[in-house]
């Protein structure tokens, strides 16, 4: 094993205190698709996850329960380990600060750091919030309140050991200043250093006597090695360090490649830790990426608001990979986002029913009816739209190389996305239907159908780090064993797929949803009750009908509306849209149902335009969208956005774009 090809990646260790929800399952899909990223490119990983046990805040739970710490916390860690199944997540070890192999070595660790002078006994007083384990100072809190969680602290006073922060603190700074990219997201490293280290670090309490639940310091047994040494001593007990004769994993994999943590401990992960390895002498990790929240409307999930959402509940109804595609899609890693029921659906009806499953069951359609299930051998480029789509693949691998890398996983999906739009361009350009009625064209078919397989053939392999299902899926469909065409160097090659592979017609990989009904189940399931989810149903369906009628009527307004401010404008976010699909809408003559490509996604619009414009003269077009629209339901079809046109009379005009501004550029 050669240095240069492993990759250690950890999650923080868990606090079993209650129950994990999407948001854990956040974190840990997204090391997840790291970790399966970076064995797909040849690496030797070592995914670690676990849990962090002790503290007064288990003592006191478990009490409650009339229980003993230990099996409080065994009950909790058998339901963490079954999500992690249930998520499929592929970690190599699962930490618990709990055993042995992790308890003892913390003691060696306190023992040398105190024989070193790093550790000393004092007395502390100061204010600590029990939920977040934290002391703080008066200067720290809001409001008196916890700046962590916004509960009240408690003002403690007690014997403690310390550790000499301040020593450390000028090598800290220096560490960020040669190592750039340690701290990311950017700002987190502003907010250490500004609000923590330039004030001036405090030494550091860590030990505690006022609970008795944790490792004990040796030789002063009263006293309890606090959660900084002895949970953030995980990520190198795991390894084996300390444990002469087993710690070649230590050897293999440390310095860590990333800590994946939430923003809410990067305090910890970057200030702490370090000092502490600084004064263990041993090489600090290469990254530490804090990651954001995922929120609800109402801010922070808890039981106590009804808003806590049960990953289990939506992998049961919805598939595993509907949930991991959401959860790694849906937010830029590194910034916090917003979980709705109404998102999620349309993420699972738009990206991966109508765009991916969509694109799947047509090319086996078309293979199956053109070319009796065989696809053709590759010909090079046929149509004059086979080179384009080649070229597209080939920077589609390398976008989504450099954003994994960088950990976007966002970034990476909306790469692939735009290839999967641009496939399905290619069939309404290429018209698969009207080569087939002339033999003349045979050659021409069997390229377009050749490119459509190839390119499914792409996208499942980049898919791999995301997904865990659809891609073996898509390989059955496509006729394709696991193997060399699977591997991740083949989707270098376009053109891969041996002439004459069988294709086989599955079921859809994503049934298509109906979002009114499905958000309200997930509504319900948080913690709304039936009267909330029946308003929220009756609530929809009155927009929809008041949508519809508004998009039905003829008339124009001859009075002005009233003047508005330059920040209600800005408030309107409109973007450059290309129309890649377009039809009209059933029982409807007035409305088109369109596909927007928005260069980092693809959108569904319906649009009161079908006496002026056909189907067919809209696919290309440049047009404007209205894009931060709540989405409403017109005909039976939903509407995710608005894009714009002059009228006068019985006159309607689109407004368009130069071809050569790029698709989701913002008009101001």
């Amino acid at each position: 094993m050669t240095k240069k090809n492993t990759f250690y990646i950890t999650t923080p260790i868990y606090y079993p205190s209650d129950k994990l929800h999407i948001g854990h399952a956040y974190t840990t899909v997204a090391g997840d698709a790291m970790a399966r990223y970076k064995r797909l490119r040849g690496f030797d990983v070592w995914y670690l996850t676990g849990t962090d046990e002790h503290g007064q805040k288990i003592e006191r739970k478990a009490k409650e329960k009339d229980q003993t710490p230990q099996q409080f916390v065994d009950d909790i860690v058998v339901g963490i380990k079954e999500l992690w199944a249930k998520l499929e997540i592929s970690n190599d070890d699962f930490i618990r600060t709990t055993e042995d192999r992790h308890k003892v070595i913390v003691e060696k660790i306190f023992a040398q750091l105190l024989a070193q002078d790093d550790i000393y006994k004092g007395t502390y007083e100061g204010w600590y919030c029990t939920p977040c384990e934290s002391f703080f100072l008066e200067r720290q809190l809001e409001n008196g309140n916890c700046p962590d969680c916004g509960r009240p602290v408690e003002l403690v006073k007690e014997e403690s050991y310390f550790f000499r922060m301040s020593n450390y603190a000028d090598r800290l700074l220096q560490y960020y200043e040669d190592n750039p990219g340690f701290i990311q997201p950017e700002s987190r490293k502003n907010e250490m250093i500004n609000n923590f280290i330039k004030p001036g670090l405090e030494d550091l309490a860590v030990s505690r006597t006022t609970f008795d639940w944790g490792v004990k310091v040796p030789g002063d047994a009263k006293h309890v090695i606090y959660v900084w040494i002895d949970a953030l001593s995980n990520y190198i007990t795991a390894l084996g360090y300390g444990d002469e004769g087993k710690d070649q994993k230590y050897r293999d994999f440390w310095p860590a490649d990333v800590h994946l943590v939430g923003k809410e401990i990067v305090r910890f992960h970057t200030i702490y830790w370090p000092i502490m390895l600084m004064a263990l002498d041993l090489p600090l990790p290469k990254k530490v990426f804090a990651h954001g929240w995922l929120l609800m409307k109402d801010g922070k999930m808890s039981k106590s608001k009804g808003n806590v959402v049960d990953p289990v509940m939506l992998i049961d109804r919805y598939g595993l990979d509907a949930l991991r595609y959401y959860l790694l899609r849906e937010v830029p890693f590194g910034a916090d986002g917003t979980f709705t029921p109404e998102n999620f659906v349309e993420r699972i009806n738009f990206d991966l029913a109508n765009d991916l499953g969509n694109l799947l069951n047509r090319t086996i359609a078309m293979v199956d009816k053109y070319f009796d299930g065989a696809i053709p051998a590759f010909a090079g480029a046929v149509t004059d739209f086979d080179e384009s789509l080649q070229r597209l693949s080939t920077e589609t691998v390398e976008q989504v190389e450099s954003a994994l890398e960088n950990m976007e996983f966002s970034v990476a999906l909306a790469s692939l996305w735009q290839l999967v739009s641009r496939t399905n361009k290619y069939i309404d350009e290429t018209q698969p239907w009207a080569l087939a009625k002339d033999e003349a064209k045979k050659g021409e078919l069997a390229s377009v159908m050749h490119h459509l397989a190839e390119s499914l053939r792409i996208v499942s392999i980049l898919l791999q780090p995301f997904l865990t299902h659809s891609p073996r899926e898509m390989w059955k469909q496509l006729g394709i064993e696991q193997g060399d065409l699977t591997s991740w160097e083949s989707t270098k090659q376009f053109g891969a797929l041996p002439g004459g592979t069988k294709v086989s017609k599955g079921s859809p990989l994503f049934p298509r949803l109906d979002t009114l009904e499905e958000a309200a189940f997930i509504a319900a399931a948080m913690g709304g009750g039936a009267e909330q989810t029946q308003a929220a149903e009756q609530k929809s369906d009155a927009a929809a009908t008041a949508a519809d009628a508004s998009n039905e009527t003829k008339a124009v307004p001859t009075d002005s509306k009233e003047e508005i401010a330059i920040d209600d404008f800005a408030k309107v976010e409109l973007r450059v849209a290309q129309v890649i699909a377009a039809e009209p809408v059933h029982k409807a003559d007035k409305l088109l149902k369109l596909q927007l490509d928005l260069g980092y996604e693809q959108r569904q619009v319906v649009s009161g335009i079908a006496k002026f414009y056909t189907p067919e003269q809209m696919i290309g077009r440049k047009v404007i969208c209205v894009t931060n629209l709540k989405p409403v339901k017109l005909r039976g079809e939903w509407s995710q956005g608005m894009i714009l046109a002059a009228s006068h009379g019985d006159q309607l005009t689109l407004s368009t774009v130069p071809d050569d501004m790029p698709n989701g550029a913002v008009v101001k």
